[in-house]
């Protein structure tokens, strides 16, 4: 039904206080993409990846500072991607080849750094291997960059439990004191600009380094103390039992996670990896649900976990799991074979399941455009006498 009879509409509502989407659905979402990256090598669907999350990013992103590091994550996974195939130039690879492009003067080692060589023949074969690897290295960096620029790090920390909360809040500074310094240099920067300064040179970045360290400094002090004023760190008395099952809860939990994750990536393990998997989250979760018991904080309007969270959630779980189902049975088209060197497939049922991950640029709640684009309203006329 349309809007106009009074029936609900199918169109994401405006975001508000009321109806953000939880953080954790953003983060869940991303960690889907970036397990859907980690099973393949095939540059295509690596590509479609980056480009549904780029395209949720875009279409969901706020102009708060923690949003504007997802250009950091791309810039940082070309970096590892240049990384890598400098690495195959001048340190060879495991993988043989036939097209040999060119050659490097080859560096003597010692007999004790067999295995290891400087220089030497460069491959058509090594390079596209090197090419693969690195993509898939730069889709997973860009993957929990758009979660990074998505998921409000304030309001995850409110989502967190109580057993984890000291250690989310050092999470959460780290995470927001990198977008927060980059805001406090352009602010430093466009009032010197206005100012007719020059905004280059040593001097200028002494001038503007300083005023930015005595910043964050403020934050940190006025951090301590209203976490000091809302009484953080108060514990409650629990019992040694409840402490030492807590303990072996989550530590046992932690490592049937690992080798449940293990188990999910290997060929060997894929029988144990996950019921390991489940038990191992079974037995965090007791874990993490009895060591809240020492936190006797309180939250202010706690973040609902609704609809659209489970729909935001739901897409990236899909795309992790529809293209694990892919790779049991079409291994070859997620990667393409180097040796011979062939052109990568595009195969089209892994592909679409990758487009699911599109779901949240149309059913999460639409951010607020930025106050400088808001449109001007024009002054009321005067009342005539």
């Amino acid at each position: 039904m349309s809007a106009t009879t009074g029936g609900p509409s199918l169109r994401a509502p405006a975001a508000g206080r009321s109806n953000a989407l939880h953080a954790g659905a953003w983060w869940l979402w991303a960690l889907g993409l970036a397990a859907a990256a980690s099973r393949t090598t095939n540059p295509l669907l690596l590509g479609l990846l980056v480009g549904v999350a780029g395209y949720v990013v875009a279409a969901r992103r706020t102009d708060a500072p923690w949003a504007r590091s997802y250009g950091a994550f791309v810039k940082l996974g070309l970096a590892v991607l240049v990384i890598r195939l400098v690495f195959s130039v001048f340190l060879g690879s495991p993988i043989p080849g036939q097209h040999v492009l060119f050659t490097l003067p080859e560096v003597p080692l010692p007999d004790w750094a067999k295995g290891v060589r400087l220089g030497g023949r460069v491959t058509a074969e090594q390079l596209v291997f090197a090419l693969y690897d690195g993509l898939k290295l730069a889709t997973l960096l860009i993957c929990v960059g758009a979660a990074n620029a998505l998921a409000n790090p304030a309001r995850l920390l409110k989502s967190l439990p109580g057993a984890l909360y000291e250690a989310g809040v050092a999470v959460v500074v780290a995470m927001t004191f990198a977008p927060n310094m980059v805001s406090d240099v352009v602010r430093l920067r466009t009032a010197r600009r206005l100012r007719g300064r020059p905004t280059g040179g040593i001097r200028a970045i002494v001038q503007i380094g300083l005023p930015v360290l005595e910043g964050a400094l403020e934050r940190s002090v006025a951090l301590a103390a209203s976490m000091d004023a809302r009484g953080y760190g108060r514990t409650a008395h629990v019992p040694a039992p409840v402490r030492h099952m807590t303990t072996a809860l989550t530590l046992g939990g932690l490592l049937g996670v690992c080798a449940g994750t293990y188990g999910l990536l290997a060929a060997e393990g894929a029988g144990y990896g996950l019921p390991v998997l489940a038990i191992g989250l079974a037995a965090a979760m007791a874990g993490l649900r009895l060591g809240g018991r020492r936190s006797v904080r309180t939250r202010y309007r706690p973040d609902r976990w609704g609809a659209r969270a489970w729909l935001v959630a739901g897409s990236g779980a899909a795309v992790a799991g529809l293209m694990g189902w892919a790779g049991s049975y079409d291994a070859q088209a997620l990667h393409p074979g180097v040796l011979p060197l062939v052109a990568p497939a595009f195969p089209l049922w892994p592909a679409l399941s990758i487009l699911l991950g599109l779901l949240p640029a149309f059913v999460a709640p639409v951010p607020a455009p930025p106050s400088h684009s808001l449109p001007r309203k024009d002054p009321l006329p005067a009342k005539e006498t």
